[in-house]
């Protein structure tokens, strides 16, 4: 007997509702769960929800779960056709024409803003600077307490051997019977899974490391010897073109924290690049009385940041030539960055100093500093009046030399308004001024200006000790401030933090939030219902659609 099943009334309670943006567009919907049915329902021009798709699922839907189509930047070659494809061997693959190939792959991490490839070293990474010709990485690796990898590997050897085991930490060659293959095996005993060994607080390993960024692969591997280590690097064209473009390394010798700071000497090394950028050569080495935190160059010469002091080299013969120096910055200096005959200068513990260099007197001078004591971390210069700074707290500042003083600093020939002029608060004759604060909530390790798209507009860029990297970009027109202005302050009253915090607070934690938007509130507007929504948006005289929109403008001009 063949029996004919049909249902002829589908169920009717609901078992969950969402809503969203499910079929494109910026239009609300709401996706219903009827037992085995699943709904897509849309309000009309009337207000009257019809629905647009009905699908039987052949099973009980339990849940719903909201999510949102993103578009992601491909890091791939240009494909000029592509489809879906899945097979035994690649599950969820795409098939695509490349040229005159046929290429199947997949993506590992969907949904991910940044790509990235790791390239394992062999202490902790410091700083790094780009090798001009080459496109070449230099990285500087420095770690306290450690030993050498020369010294790692032997101490295991010994240690293998005093145990009477192999290298691959099995037994001896007669355990390993029947052929088995044992290098496929991992190391039992790495020193990435346990840990590397310790040694005194007093011993410190380092290296130089050229790494090529397209193969990943490292052309050359300098290990600083007797208990040095690197602290600073940058490269520098001196006015003697005889050796082109030449690496400046800042190291230390002994350095010591406990019970107090302590050194033996610092030192700055010149290297010479060879065999087209993929190998160094020491040129020589010249001792200083400091630790060398921050190099850079400027007019053909090389200017180092000594503890407190602010020193201008040459390169001589066998060692540099001191031309100048300014003993009168308060504490230590951790970066230097130069535009034209202006010299912006870090302190560790109280922000930016502007200074100008007078080459007919060979004189370095301070016009202009910080008023507000900031404990750096980060910085970089933004415009000729202009820096960006980050400090321990977690806060991103902007500060600005007034217009009017700049102007009227660089048109004075004599520069005796800078020489003779009285200093204020103990300390330059003129202060800048803040004009960008947000605490971000988590400690800045560096700032760079960039843009994240071919032919768009650069962001400043910033990455964070924990890992997060964020975009702080500027606008352009004054409707923009307008409305993300009015739409965060919204999204405050109408959507308090889940722990209670006021948003305003958290973003003043250390000084008051000042001319930023938190771009990461506002981002939220989708995820309210969607009454409140509606309310917000009628508020701001406009659509939640239209506000949608604006959200990923904003968002697709950084990436």
């Amino acid at each position: 007997m063949y029996l004919y099943s049909l249902t002829l009334q589908q169920a009717t309670g609901i078992v969950c509702a969402i809503n969203g943006n499910f079929s494109g567009g910026k239009t609300q919907e709401i996706a219903v769960a009827r037992g085995k049915i699943l709904d897509l329902l849309r309000p009309d021009e009337n207000g009257k929800i019809q629905t647009i798709h009905s699908v039987e699922v052949f099973g009980a839907i339990r849940s719903l779960a909201q999510f949102r189509l993103t578009v992601t930047p491909l890091s791939y070659e240009t494909l000029e056709f592509a489809a879906p494809f899945s097979s035994d061997q690649c599950a969820e693959g795409v098939v695509s024409v490349a040229g005159d190939a046929l290429r199947i792959f997949m993506i590992d991490r969907l949904g991910e803003t940044f790509n990235e490839t790791v390239v394992p070293l062999r202490y902790t990474p410091r700083k790094f600077v780009l090798q001009p010709k080459r496109k070449l990485l230099v990285i500087i690796e420095s770690d306290q307490g450690a030993f050498t990898a020369e010294e790692r590997e032997a101490a295991r050897k010994e240690c293998f051997e005093a145990g009477g085991v192999g290298e691959n930490g099995n037994g001896n060659a007669d355990q390993m019977e029947n052929g088995a293959d044992d290098e496929d095996k991992e190391d039992p005993l790495s020193d990435e899974q346990y840990g590397y060994p310790k040694a005194e607080s007093e011993k410190w390993v380092s290296c130089i490391r050229i790494l090529d960024p397209k193969t990943a692969t490292t052309t050359c591997l300098l290990e600083l010897q007797d208990n040095e280590a690197a602290y600073s690097v940058c490269t520098v064209n001196f006015h003697d073109k005889e050796y082109g473009t030449l690496l400046a390394v800042g190291t230390v010798k002994g350095m010591q924290f406990w019970p107090k700071k302590n050194l033996v000497a610092g030192f700055i090394h010149i290297y010479r690049f060879v065999e087209e950028g993929k190998s160094l050569e020491l040129l020589h080495k010249t001792q200083v009385e400091g630790v060398p935190l921050a190099l850079c160059q400027f007019q053909g010469r090389l200017l180092a940041g000594i503890g407190p002091v602010l020193r201008l080299y040459d390169l001589g013969k066998k060692r540099l030539l001191r031309k100048c120096e300014n003993k009168l910055f308060p504490n230590t200096i951790i970066s230097i960055q130069t535009y034209r005959d202006r010299i912006y200068v870090g302190d560790i513990q109280e922000s930016f100093h502007y200074c100008k260099y007078r080459r007919d007197e060979n004189q370095l001078y301070i016009f202009a500093d910080d008023c507000v004591p900031r404990w750096l971390t980060a910085s970089h210069h933004v415009d000729f009046d202009t820096m960006a700074g980050a400090d321990k707290f977690g806060n991103v500042y902007f500060v600005r030399l007034p217009q009017d003083l700049s102007e009227e600093i660089e048109e004075d020939p004599t520069g005796g308004k800078i020489k003779w002029e009285q200093g204020k608060l103990n300390g330059a004759p003129n202060k800048v001024d803040e004009i960008v604060q947000f605490h971000v909530g988590d400690v800045v390790t560096c700032l760079q200006k960039a843009s994240m798209i071919p032919g768009g507009s650069e962001s400043i860029m910033y990455g964070t000790v924990m890992g997060s990297i964020g975009a702080l970009h500027a606008f352009t027109s004054r409707d923009d401030v307008d409305f993300f202005s009015h739409l965060e302050m919204h999204m405050r009253q109408e959507y308090p933090p889940l722990c209670g915090r006021d948003h305003m607070a958290y973003r003043s934690a250390y000084f008051p939030v000042k001319d930023v938007i938190d771009g990461d509130l506002c981002e939220q507007f989708p995820t309210l219902p969607m009454d409140l929504q509606r309310k917000i948006a009628d508020e701001l005289d406009r659509t939640p659609a239209e506000i949608l929109k604006k959200l990923e403008d904003a968002r697709n001009k950084i990436i």
